[in-house]
């Protein structure tokens, strides 16, 4: 895991500020003891608000950064992928997946091309003045089949980006919206490209929140000449 690339998610931002809001918390617990100790009625309930209002903050952050992992912070053009693919038997591939943040991940497709679709979240009118950026997160890889028979009737692989169980600003929003406004969700376009053995590709996303897939310069002439 690249560090760099950590500290900039934004789960990872807002997790460290839950952590600084938790410390000033903890202190203020502390002062609020030793006022209580000293008799200063007035002082400890003064102090005993701050503390229910900074535990609240570190609850907020501290949710919102669960909610938002697995999402990152838009740019003009980002990088979001690089495939590896590899031929396994007619119609049946293997595809070493490569994260912008240097992980690996190896998965099985079935079908002539592979399909990828993404989330992008961004903020209504308020939020948006104030500055909050776009954030994005890749949602599945699927197979595609060129024949529409084929695609109706072969075995369909689809593989899941989300983590089992979990907490999504997305489905918090669709669940409870008044307790996220100020989200506008918008699912960016999928992208798919025939799958030829050894190809490699790369996934971008826009601004815009629509994905770009290019394929190398060989991997563009073998699926220019397949056979």
């Amino acid at each position: 895991m690249d560090w760099t690339a950590l500290l900039r998610l934004p789960s990872t931002i807002l997790l460290i500020l839950a952590a600084i809001a938790l410390l000033f918390t903890l202190m203020q617990l502390i002062i609020l003891r030793h006022r209580l100790h000293g008799g200063q009625r007035l002082a400890a309930a003064g102090r005993s608000l701050v503390v229910i209002v900074a535990f609240a903050l570190t609850l907020m952050l501290a949710g919102m950064g669960f909610a938002v992992r697995g999402y990152r912070l838009m740019t003009d053009e980002a990088q979001v992928l690089e495939i590896d693919a590899h031929i396994l038997s007619p119609q049946r591939w293997s595809l070493v997946l490569h994260w912008p943040d240097g992980d690996t991940q190896q998965v099985y497709l079935a079908g002539d091309a592979w399909r990828v679709e993404a989330v992008v979240l961004k903020w209504k009118l308020p939020a948006m003045l104030a500055g909050a950026p776009a954030l994005y997160r890749l949602d599945r890889l699927s197979g595609r089949y060129d024949d529409a028979n084929d695609e109706a009737h072969a075995p369909r692989t689809v593989i899941d980006f989300r983590q089992a169980g979990a907490f999504d600003l997305l489905d918090l929003h669709k669940q409870y919206p008044r307790f996220v406004p100020g989200v506008d969700a918008m699912f960016g376009s999928g992208v798919f490209l025939p799958l030829v053995d050894q190809g490699h590709y790369t996934v971008s996303l826009m601004r815009t929140g629509a994905l770009v897939a290019r394929p190398d310069e060989v991997t563009e002439q073998r699926i220019a000449q397949p056979f």
